[in-house]
């Protein structure tokens, strides 16, 4: 079956570095679009950042451009979230998606992971 398995959360002070990994497995990765999207409390999912199947068109959110970098390794089936200088607003559940057409758009995409958790401290 189709899983989606994100790793590499925690906790780190204002400033730091986290880099994320989503293990995809049960699927044909490289044919589809990647994602993250987070969701902090109280707040509605929003879209971080999407590559696609061939890594060679890559979008981010205005808040995240020149902070994240996101990336795909297709022999491994693993997308990364790379992640500097984070700040508390980064504070979220963090969740990757696939999609057979990629965009920004949550209902474009077909499988969800179930998260990994990034706390940013002042």
């Amino acid at each position: 079956q189709v899983q989606l398995v994100e790793s590499g959360g925690g906790l780190v002070q204002a400033g730091g570095s986290l880099r994320l990994s989503c293990a995809a497995s049960g699927f044909t990765f490289s044919s589809y679009a990647m994602a993250w999207f987070r969701q902090a409390p109280g707040k509605e999912r929003e879209f971080v950042a999407t590559i696609s199947w061939s890594g060679g068109s890559i979008e981010y959110t205005d808040s995240v451009k020149g902070r994240f970098t996101i990336s795909r390794d297709n022999a491994k089936n693993t997308v990364y979230l790379q992640m500097n200088s984070l700040k508390p607003e980064d504070t979220a559940i963090y969740l990757c998606a696939a999609s057979l057409i990629g965009f920004e758009y949550e209902r474009n995409y077909d499988y969800w992971g179930q998260g990994t958790q990034v706390t940013v401290s002042s």
